[in-house]
């Protein structure tokens, strides 16, 4: 018979099994709203009639008038 083999030993390998597991990180972002009102100067004409009553005199007649 034969005699027994020795087994060869190699130097350890390692093997790394990497697993990730989620952690929620919260990120605040401020958001400032700004609500502005501008002030727009617009003209608005406003027009007030006068009535004057005028007297127009044609003066004293120097002659007979045809029609």
């Amino acid at each position: 018979m034969y005699r027994p083999i020795r087994p060869v030993v190699c130097p350890p390998r390692c093997v790394v099994r990497d697993y990730y597991t989620p952690r929620v990180v919260p990120y605040i972002h401020p958001i400032v709203n700004v609500n502005r009102q501008h002030i727009v100067n617009v003209p608005r004409h406003i027009y007030r009639p006068i009535t004057r009553n005028v007297i127009v005199d044609p003066g004293y007649p120097r002659r007979c008038c045809r029609y």
